[in-house]
């Protein structure tokens, strides 16, 4: 069994990956993560992003890449992920009201699923947590996975809990499906709003979440945080690389 490497969103950074794309690419790849997960590329071509990223020996875990550029620019999304390297491309948000409209969504990403099936790429949806709550008594995950049965899901470990699921019981129930885990810790703020932060300093049991993954072979663990209580984003980025690299190195023995 192979150890997850661990990848960091790159929209924890985004400020620094406006400011400075391929110096921020560096320090990202100088902090220990193995790769990253895109999302978007400040106008860079694929080219200079492909010879970059194997100048530095930093991997492609994924691309988020929204839904309208999935429906409407395909090719051009298949040509510039297969110049990077990437072969997972992420639909990271869907929202609709009313249950008829995701099944039109889903219809859609049936047929861009097996487009990209065709030249050798996988379709993933990263979860928030209204897909569990905004159609009552619809899991809309569910739907989706019976009406796109070849889609996989990147599962963000953070909004499952956030939903008020179990964590580890849902994953089990959807291991067949999950290509990715999505991994941020959660802090309890003094008004009881709930905000994401920095690995082993909120209330998440994140070692379960590693052990799954090391159950399911797992292929990437990627860092995301939104939110920051009292360090920058890159302080956060390199304090998650080094809580998560231990949690890893123990888990895979």
């Amino acid at each position: 069994m192979m150890k997850a490497k661990i990848a960091l969103q790159l929209w924890s950074i985004q400020e620094m990956m406006q400011k400075d794309f391929f110096a921020t690419l560096k320090q990202v790849k100088d902090m220990g993560y193995d790769g990253v997960e895109f999302a978007g590329y400040e106008g860079v071509q694929a080219k200079e992003l492909a010879e970059f990223l194997k100048t530095i020996d930093l991997k492609v875990a994924g691309s988020h890449i929204g839904f309208e550029a999935l429906e409407h620019r395909l090719e051009e999304v298949v040509a510039f992920e297969k110049e990077i390297g990437n072969q997972r491309i992420i639909c990271p948000y869907a929202s609709f009201k009313t249950l008829e409209e995701w099944q039109l969504f889903f219809s859609k990403m049936n047929s861009i699923q097996k487009r990209l099936a065709e030249v050798g790429m996988t379709l993933i949806y990263h979860n928030h947590s209204h897909e569990f709550t905004e159609i009552p008594t619809v899991s809309i995950l569910d739907e989706m996975l019976q009406t796109v049965p070849n889609v996989k899901l990147e599962v963000d470990t953070y909004w499952v809990q956030n939903a008020g699921e179990q964590v580890i019981p849902w994953l089990e129930k959807h291991r067949s499906s999950i290509a990715l885990l999505h991994i941020k810790d959660m802090l309890i703020m003094s008004d009881g709003e709930k905000e994401s932060t920095e690995i082993l300093s909120g209330i998440l049991p994140i070692r379960s979440y590693v052990e799954w993954a090391k159950s399911a072979d797992i292929p990437w663990l990627v860092v995301e945080q939104e939110a920051f209580q009292r360090l920058t984003p890159m302080e956060s980025a390199a304090k998650n690389i080094q809580a998560l690299k231990t949690i890893v190195e123990e888990v895979y023995v």
